[in-house]
């Protein structure tokens, strides 16, 4: 028997994998969306996103992402993995992205080729959208200035490519490598922990999907999980994920606020306030 049987859940309920059905619409979350969504369909060109580490942003690129019908929308999402990145090699991710085969060898051709893609995606009554997240390693003015060369695209509607960067604060530095793109930002969007009755709520909701018929966790359970994860998903789910498996082993029917601690004390957090 595992936690799972014995708290008769039919799945992992706080893992920090993106998984689109355990997806929690706080009320920042949700205007996020609506503010992106105007930006795009504006064909405004460049939204920035910016949150701390484990704010939720890559949760929120999958949303967003989700959200673009592929009748209306040639969305993408490009994860930057390494800073170790060219501006040539993220010119062909980009042609790629959006749907280009048998890509030329010299850059001045890769950029015919996707100007003539984004135009043809134009002529088919779609909006070009590519997202990346983890923007800030990308410390390059050269990168910056390519990025601010495919803003110049336009039509009389307004830019032909969509880019929305999602990162953390160190963003802001990295756009200001270019100060002419850093000006071009039209919408910016700012992530913050949640509210203790979020986080309450974000608990409530991923163990309803994952089956839990019963509230698992006691009302000093949920104060505690916000206090040490300081309101942070990633946090939260970390704390509640380990503190099942704790109530599992000491045969515990709800997990309440000692538990939370002794969790806390093994994951070496600090409670706020």
């Amino acid at each position: 028997m595992d936690y799972l049987e014995y708290y008769k859940l039919r799945e992992h309920p706080f893992s920090n994998v993106v998984d689109s059905r355990f997806y929690y619409s706080s009320s920042q979350h949700s205007n996020a969306i609506v503010k992106l969504k105007h930006a795009i369909d504006a064909r405004r060109g460049l939204s920035v996103v910016i949150g701390d580490i484990g704010a939720g942003k890559t949760t929120l690129a999958r949303r967003l992402l989700e959200e673009l019908e592929e009748s209306a929308y040639e969305a993408a999402l490009l994860v930057i993995i390494h800073s170790s990145v060219s501006s040539d090699w993220l010119l062909r991710k980009f042609a790629i992205q959006l749907g280009i085969r048998d890509l030329r060898e010299s850059k001045v051709d890769v950029l015919g080729q996707l100007y003539a893609r984004l135009y043809e995606i134009y002529e088919q009554g779609k909006t070009a959208v590519v997202l990346m997240d983890e923007v800030q390693m990308l410390k390059s003015r050269e990168i910056m200035e390519e990025f601010r060369g495919l803003l110049n695209m336009e039509l009389p509607e307004g830019k032909m490519i969509n880019l929305i960067f999602f990162g953390l604060s160190d963003l802001e530095d990295v756009l200001s490598l270019d100060e002419p793109l850093k000006q071009r930002v039209s919408m910016r969007v700012r992530l913050t922990a949640f509210s203790e009755e979020d986080t309450r709520q974000y608990i409530l909701h991923r163990l309803g999907v994952a089956g839990a018929e019963e509230e698992l966790f006691s009302s000093d359970a949920i104060s505690s999980v916000y206090r040490f994860s300081k309101g942070l998903p990633r946090l939260i789910n970390t704390i509640c994920d380990n503190a099942l498996l704790e109530g599992f082993l000491f045969k515990a029917g709800k997990i309440d606020g000692r538990i939370i601690d002794a969790v806390a004390i093994d994951l070496g957090l600090t409670a706020e306030g």
